[in-house]
């Protein structure tokens, strides 16, 4: 190739070269603004759910979608029973005060337990379930799990544990239709969820890991010991201050 030819040669290598540049560039600011939006978005997703009640989660929205009524009620933290945080922290995260969204300890208990075999065990902090269910789908995967560890860190940094707590106690699922403590409270004891006495609240801690399967107001035996495992604990997290990030915001009892 001489000449006239090779010098169209190198000019069409070129041009496709340029090209192939320029459309990485578009692309590459397209992904950069997707992230940004997306960034932006979810910060202030979270700023508005620091101060205003969760309207609806995607189980909420599953059950209505399927003609399930729907029964849950707003509440406050400091009109929720200190024994109901107590009991979630010593059945589902004992370091709850301690950790920053994440509990290295738990993740890597349940690494283990799962390699050995048998039922499969999680390691999700309350941060992380506030997060899964406040903003994400229930179904697991790893997106999923990367958009939790996300919002977990934004409600972590936004929100702070008490209100952490308090929009995981009122949007939790509780029971076939039924989400937080308060609708809970009146439809397995006939009370609120300030007036849940120690072993209430333990039998509703009890059922969290399988709300539609378990039933607060008429246990079945291993619910049954489960919950009474979990009414000691409520006494341990008092007695050693473990809920000291809530101190401040709970009523007097």
């Amino acid at each position: 190739m001489t000449g006239p030819r090779r010098t169209r040669h190198k000019t069409l290598v070129a041009y496709y070269s340029r090209e192939k540049v320029s459309l990485f560039r578009r692309l590459r600011d397209i992904v950069l603004v997707v992230i940004a939006a997306f960034v932006v978005l979810s910060f202030f997703w979270v700023l508005a759910y620091r101060y205003l009640p969760v309207p609806i989660t995607w189980p909420m929205a599953r059950d209505a979608l399927a003609g399930r009524h729907v029964e849950k009620h707003w509440v406050p933290l400091a009109e929720i029973a200190t024994v109901m945080p107590r009991a979630v922290i010593g059945a589902e995260d004992a370091n709850f005060c301690s950790h920053s969204g994440f509990d290295g300890d738990a993740i890597e208990a349940a690494l283990v337990g799962n390699s050995r075999g048998g039922k499969l065990r999680g390691g999700s902090t309350i941060s992380q379930q506030t997060a899964k269910n406040a903003f994400l789908w229930p179904e697991r995967s790893w997106l999923r799990k990367g958009f939790e560890a996300w919002f977990t860190v934004l409600i972590e940094l936004v929100w702070g544990k008490p209100r952490i707590m308090e929009v995981y106690l009122n949007i939790a699922e509780l029971g076939p239709g039924i989400y937080g403590v308060d609708a809970a409270a009146d439809h397995y004891f006939g009370t609120t969820a300030e007036k849940l006495t120690r072993a209430q609240a333990a039998r509703l801690a009890a059922i969290l890991p399988q709300p539609i399967k378990r039933d607060a107001a008429h246990p079945g035996k291993q619910t049954r010991r489960y919950a009474r495992r979990i009414e000691k604990r409520v006494r341990v997290v008092k007695d050693e201050g473990i809920d000291f990030c809530l101190t401040p915001y709970s009523p007097p009892r």
